[in-house]
């Protein structure tokens, strides 16, 4: 009976860690910005910085001098705060360049989080990668439209250079589908904007709830309430793999350098407001024009 209930919980973890492994699979990049090598390198690699972007040091932004910065770790609270802060355009728009690099700090942060938390940074990874090759097209485009004899002084404005100006020149050219899935970066941003509320819930959470709330419960709670509703059932199952293998809430205090529960509390709170303006604005901009429910 002994050696049967063993081989059962032998059976069970393999067909969860295939679950987890099949729908990581499914949140690979897909259609155009999916193309790889014959390489055996995953394709998502060919998206990741090949160089770490400096330490922020210039003491010139909101709860700077708060925020430590942590030698010889990948996630920077420092760096994702300056990130926030400077994605903070005119007229409470968005500036989408330091919008994504704040993204490309979360992921670094959810992979803090243990090998099965990144099952939720592919889907992050891709989108982020989408916008960023839309913005190049876009580039490239007005370079070779604009010639050298036109007037020097002009300068036109780049569709993705804005969260505003992105929407807006995507709805003008036909790009967004209100009833089919596209590769716009108006879709792909309003995913973004969902999983965006989830940390900023986390984060809420890891400041308010009692210590005996373990990081999976928390992460879970926010799952539920934000990110849950749009996703299938499979991947839900899947994600509670995820919340059952988080680490205690410990490793949090670790990623922002600091030994106790209320060191982190300022920290917590500077970054939750920096998050909740970005999303404050996406989620305005995204109202105006009826696209918080993009198929």
């Amino acid at each position: 009976m002994r050696r049967r209930s063993r081989l059962f919980q032998c059976v069970l973890t393999s067909v969860s860690l295939c679950l987890v492994l099949f729908v990581s699979s499914l949140w690979l990049p897909q259609g155009k910005f999916a193309s790889c090598d014959r390489s055996l390198q995953p394709c998502l690699s060919v998206y990741r910085a090949t160089k770490e972007p400096a330490a922020v040091t210039n003491d010139v932004y909101p709860g700077s001098d708060v925020i430590k910065e942590c030698v010889g770790q990948k996630f920077q609270a420092s760096r994702l705060l300056h990130h926030l802060n400077s994605a903070l355009g005119p007229a409470s728009d968005v500036l989408l360049e330091p919008y994504l690099l704040c993204w490309d700090e979360l992921i670094k942060f959810m992979e803090s989080l243990g090998p099965l938390v990144g099952f939720f940074t592919y889907k992050v990874e891709e989108k982020i990668t989408l916008i960023r090759q839309l913005s190049q097209e876009e580039s490239a485009h007005q370079r070779s439209v604009i010639q050298p004899s036109h007037n020097p002084q002009r300068t036109d404005q780049h569709a993705y250079h804005s969260v505003r100006s992105m929407l807006e020149a995507e709805l003008e050219r036909g790009v967004v589908s209100f009833d089919r899935q596209t590769d716009s970066g108006s879709r792909t941003l309003l995913r973004l904007h969902r999983s965006l509320l989830w940390l900023q819930l986390l984060l809420e959470k890891l400041g308010t709830e009692p210590d005996e709330r373990s990081m999976g419960d928390l992460c879970r709670e926010a799952y539920l309430q934000v990110l849950a509703p749009h996703h299938p059932w499979f991947v839900q199952r899947a994600a509670e793999l995820v919340f059952q293998s988080m680490p205690d809430r410990g490793v949090f205090l670790q990623l922002v350098c600091v030994r106790r529960r209320e060191e982190a509390e300022p920290v917590i709170n500077i970054i939750i407001t920096a998050i909740r303006e970005i999303h404050h604005r996406t989620e305005r901009e995204l109202n105006l024009r009826n696209m918080l429910d993009l198929p």
